[in-house]
């Protein structure tokens, strides 16, 4: 990464006390304790003394902050509304007994609150007496990361599951039936209501990037992810030994070093990217940079600075740390590379999901290694299968680690056809 020596900061930043601290006694301050704090990426670079730094992606959202700006900024996004706001479309629907209409409406809410690639949402659902369908919406497509849309399939499958799940809980019972123009139709047979573990993590599942704390799980639990994560031409395999682990993380590296190459795939994960609070609630998609960790800024401040910290290394030594911490990994394998196998896969991706989340066990996306198809080649080869046939179409880690924030979802109305 090549460094400006000529560039100064502006000068509002340069009159901050932790500016000039930095500037002052910039070995001081690497080696002090403000070395925790989110800003000092930024800072190294604004002092001109050397230091521009790489920073890991869990960081670079929030590589500025305002903090370290403030005098510099008119005003900064607090991420504590977008919260707010994210566990308020959490919340149960109360309910009046013998109203089907806002039952369907409080199933498709559940189903919304699957996840998606990029947090896309790439649905809608068309309510119906006896059915709720569920199409894709093509205008949520990634086509830089998934050209084929396997991912939205998978992500659809998510959201067929959560509604499944829902159903059951409110007494009905869900066939499940993919069309040949690529929508799900959910047939809803009334039974006896049942509420599962699975249902009632729906509203905490989430996706968590953090570093989790390297423990083994019990055989007990590995079992129960196990059988969730199966399905009908889906299976799951679940690495938990550290040279297959290793292994693993050598596909997934050789896949984010090629992605991350690719100015292609930057800018189309940018533009999925929400910054500010303001942005997130104001799309309500997205990936918000206060789910991963990060503080919110104003997009034209944390776009130029993703592009300037944003590095293959420091996402490499990122993932290799954070598979590192991982109990194990789950690898998600299609026995035949088709819709209805992707949309099953999706199923049982979101069954695993939930039952990870009643178990207290956390779970990320490491899906670099299927996403590139020359490594999603060798990653198949070196699993053992038929590459005509089989696909690997996830690869998960889990383990214990702390509660990240929710992301936001769209209002039921904005999905509804």
């Amino acid at each position: 990464m090549r460094q400006n020596h000529h560039a100064r900061p502006c000068a509002d930043a340069r009159k901050t006390p932790i500016f000039k601290r930095v500037e002052q006694h910039p070995h001081h301050f690497a080696h002090s304790t403000y070395r925790q704090t989110r800003f000092l990426p930024l800072m190294m670079a604004l002092t001109n003394k050397g230091f521009l730094m790489v920073i890991r992606r869990r960081r670079l959202l929030g590589a500025a902050t305002c903090g370290a700006l403030a005098p510099a900024l008119v005003a900064c996004s607090s991420d504590k509304s977008e919260q707010e706001a994210a566990h308020a479309l959490r919340q149960s629907a109360a309910l009046i007994r013998g109203d089907a209409a806002a039952l369907r409406r409080e199933l498709v809410r559940y189903a919304t609150l699957a996840p998606s690639s990029h947090n896309t949402q790439c649905w809608r659902f068309q309510i119906q007496d006896q059915a709720i369908i569920i199409t894709p919406d093509m205008s949520r497509r990634t086509p830089v990361v998934d050209p084929d849309d396997h991912h939205l399939f998978v992500s659809l499958g998510c959201a067929t599951e959560n509604l499944a799940q829902a159903a059951l809980a409110n007494g009905f019972k869900t066939s499940v039936l993919l069309d040949t123009n690529g929508s799900i139709t959910c047939g809803l047979e009334p039974t006896k209501a049942m509420t599962s573990p699975l249902f009632r993590a729906i509203a905490d599942r989430q996706c968590t990037r953090a570093d989790y704390d390297g423990k083994s799980l019990t055989n007990d639990e590995l079992r129960l992810l196990e059988r969730a994560g199966t399905g009908d031409g889906v299976s799951v395999r679940l690495l938990t030994a550290k040279p297959a682990m290793e292994s693993a993380l050598e596909h997934v590296v050789a896949g984010n070093t090629t992605q991350m190459n690719d100015a292609a795939f930057v800018r189309e994960l940018k533009s999925w990217i929400r910054f500010s609070a303001d942005e997130a609630l104001r799309t309500g998609d997205g990936l918000f940079s206060g789910t991963t960790d990060n503080p919110a800024v104003p997009r034209w401040l944390g776009s130029p600075m993703m592009s300037l910290l944003y590095s293959p290394k420091s996402e490499n030594e990122k993932i290799a740390r954070q598979i590192r911490s991982s109990a194990g990994l789950a690898v998600f394998v299609s026995e035949q590379n088709k819709q209805a196998h992707w949309v099953e896969a999706g199923r049982c991706y979101e069954r695993f999901a939930l039952q990870a989340t009643a178990l207290g066990i956390r779970n990320a996306m490491l899906n670099q290694a299927v996403e590139v198809p020359a490594v999603r080649a060798q990653f198949a080869s070196w699993l053992g299968l038929q590459a005509t046939e089989q696909r690997p179409d996830l690869v998960v880690r889990f383990g214990r680690g702390p509660v990240a924030p929710l992301s936001m979802r769209r209002p039921v109305q904005a999905v509804l056809i």
